[in-house]
């Protein structure tokens, strides 16, 4: 490990998630802000980053060139959207540098595109950063290995604030998967995401979601599995944004040692 600070730089930069991490940075021993990104044409660029993220001036002009950025940076953190967070892997695959990424609602597609980057850059995506989801993760794949499909129903229920744009959340998707990986079966031909009009019973071995949106929510989950007579619920409850922008934080740092790769935080956490 270097002993010097690592160099970051966040991409958009201006939004919830962007200011957070920029105040999460500055506050973090062992890494520096070294450049804010913003899209072309936002009326952020040329402001301070620690001006519009509460912390007073910081010397870190906003910009809206990230090739420039990256080239002399060590890492990227990234929870914009699934178009902007493709091209920056492409970027970090050129600069040969971390790319952490915790935008959700990306395609398969988008997911080939990041597996092709890692071919030179250190990926490191997850759908959810924190320490607590991704322990929830684990512990949803054994409760769905111990409590089989012919007894036990699995549904997940998610709630976050009005202004999100893709359902299942990124962490449903998430959860849903570990629970199919102790199933054994395929999420996408196993999952029922939508319930309306005459639905005929259950079917078996399916699992479902349930997708509410208001207020300002920042984020609920429970993994919900349904026996005969008892049910067992796993959930977890984000009150703050810094806990995605910390655990982001803490990949960038692991992945800075890391060969080229796709990895994910179980791998940061050493829960894989």
């Amino acid at each position: 490990m270097s002993g010097t600070d690592m160099k970051l730089v966040v991409v958009g930069a201006a939004g919830r998630m962007g200011q957070t991490l920029i105040r999460t940075i500055k506050a973090r021993p062992g890494t520096q802000l070294f450049a804010a990104v913003e899209r072309p044409g936002s009326p952020f660029i040329g402001r301070d980053a620690g001006e519009i993220s509460g912390l007073g001036p910081i010397g870190v002009t906003i910009t809206d060139k990230p090739l420039e950025a990256f080239v002399e940076a060590e890492g990227v953190l990234d929870f914009t959207s699934p178009v902007a967070s493709v091209e920056f892997a492409d970027l970090a695959a050129q600069a040969r540098i971390v790319h952490v990424i915790g935008t959700t609602g990306c395609s398969t597609g988008d997911e080939t595109r990041f597996k092709a980057a890692a071919r030179h850059a250190r990926i490191v995506k997850s759908g959810n950063m924190s320490l607590g989801v991704n322990l929830l993760g684990v512990l949803t794949e054994q409760a769905a290995r111990a409590l089989g499909p012919a007894d036990w129903d699995i549904e997940i229920l998610e709630m976050h604030h009005k202004h999100k744009v893709d359902a299942p959340s990124g962490t449903a998707l998430l959860l849903g998967e570990a629970a199919a990986s102790g199933r054994g079966i395929d999420l996408t031909s196993q999952s029922v995401r939508v319930r309306d009009g005459h639905t005929g019973a259950r079917v078996a071995g399916t699992i479902g979601f349930a997708t509410l949106r208001g207020g300002s929510v920042i984020g609920e989950h429970s993994v919900i599995l349904a026996g005969e007579g008892e049910q067992v619920t796993l959930s977890h409850s984000a009150t703050d944004r810094s806990i995605f922008a910390r655990g982001a934080v803490t990949a960038a740092l692991w992945a800075r040692d890391q060969k080229p790769g796709l990895y994910s935080m179980l791998d940061v956490l050493g829960l894989s």
